[in-house]
């Protein structure tokens, strides 16, 4: 068993079971991509076992703090029944979700979820990556799912030294498939939709839009990044006057009118534009267009804090301008899906933003990832997406 000694004080972050490494920690050794190795402190006290990553500025992920464990198929098998079993308990209404969300998981790099009785894998880290066989069929013998398609196609696959790969694992079958929630359908393709096909992490923020659309009784809603309209059909299920869809994929755009055709919805209470949500929001400012309510979902702005100051003033900009649309009480849904901005940083740009524009906004709700996708206490980054519900002041 090769073995990785950290420097003097680096060796904080593992004993509180945070479950990453950075290559700046370690004083000497290394390993196979995705081999095993044992992590010591400069004093040779045991640390951890994990999965080295030799072309990763993450140069370990931590699969265990057990120095007792074995690092083996029953390992792995009992991280994925675990994993299986509190989503279990979760009691979640709909045919689409997280079962393995990660690090908060205690699977580093791993990503599965499940569409019906077919699962979707990103194996986005070495580690995972060499135990990918065994995760397969441990994933397809605890779910009884005949299916599962394989998305490792993340840009982090780049950082680990790993092509992108995907298609069918194991088994065969159509991709496409229908999405049910809050009693809704949502049209998706496991092979060609974002991320595993879908966007699951936002399956409570649909269903809050749809409430206050509901409550408040929005006659004209902007849903921007709009993506296959998934917002879109909650506001209008809400009883939204109308909605208007905006995404710069026309393939996405298409797939919307048909989620509303799906739920019986009207196409005459829709509008869907291909275009640049930036461009657009600067042209309705200057037509004097208002909504009652905004939906911004951008997506991944800062994959890392080196990102933050960037990403901050493009999310700075977009929410400003989304400000400006609003009427007095109006409602702000705004989002971040970027693991480089965090929780305060995303509240300092809205409310930066709020100043810019001139508007005093109360901040009615805090939204954050589905129950599935879960963040732990050694793991604050798993909190990667984070919303607001802000309310312009009468």
């Amino acid at each position: 068993m090769k073995t990785i000694r950290l420097k003097p004080g680096k060796e904080r972050s593992l004993q509180r079971r945070h479950p990453w490494v950075f290559d700046g920690a370690i004083a000497k050794g290394g390993g196979d991509p995705g081999e095993t190795v044992r992590v010591d402190s400069a004093e040779g006290e045991f640390l951890a076992w994990g999965a080295c990553s030799p072309n990763s500025k993450i140069r370990v992920r931590a699969w265990s703090f057990d120095q007792g464990q074995r690092i083996d198929a029953a390992f792995f098998r009992d991280a994925l029944r675990r994993a299986i079993a509190l989503r279990e308990r979760m009691g979640i209404a709909s045919n689409g979700l997280r079962l393995v969300h990660g690090e908060s998981d205690g699977l580093p790099g791993l990503v599965v979820d499940r569409y019906g009785d077919t699962l979707v894998a990103q194996f986005g880290a070495a580690g995972v990556e060499r135990w990918k066989d065994v995760i397969a069929d441990a994933l397809l013998e605890l779910t009884g799912c005949p299916r599962l398609y394989e998305r490792s196609d993340a840009s982090a696959r780049g950082l680990e030294g790993l092509p992108e790969v995907t298609g069918w694992l194991r088994g065969d079958g159509p991709t496409a498939f229908e999405l049910e929630e809050h009693g809704w359908r949502l049209g998706l393709d496991i092979a060609q939709g974002h991320k595993t096909g879908y966007y699951l992490d936002q399956r409570d923020s649909r269903l809050a839009l749809h409430d206050y659309a509901k409550r408040l009784k929005f006659a004209q809603v902007l849903n921007c990044f709009s993506y296959t309209g998934g917002f879109s059909v909650a506001a209008l299920a809400g009883g939204a006057g109308h909605v208007t869809s905006i995404d710069s994929s026309g393939p996405a755009l298409e797939q919307a009118r048909e989620n509303l055709k799906l739920n019986g919805l009207d196409l005459s209470r829709a509008a869907f534009l291909d275009a640049d949500v930036n461009a657009s929001l600067r042209q309705f400012v200057a037509e004097g267009r208002q909504f009652d309510a905004i939906v911004l979902d951008p997506p991944k702005l800062a994959p890392t804090a080196a990102h933050a100051e960037r990403a901050a003033r493009a999310y700075k900009d977009i929410n400003r301008l989304a400000f400006k649309l609003l009427p007095p009480g109006g409602v702000l849904f705004t989002f971040s899906c970027s693991g480089g901005i965090g929780v305060e940083l995303f509240h300092k740009i809205v409310a930066s933003a709020a100043s810019d524009a001139d508007v005093d906004g109360a901040i009615l709700q805090r939204l954050g990832g589905a129950c599935d996708h879960p963040m732990t206490t050694a793991f604050p980054e798993g909190e990667y997406l984070k919303g607001l519900v802000v309310m312009k002041k009468l």
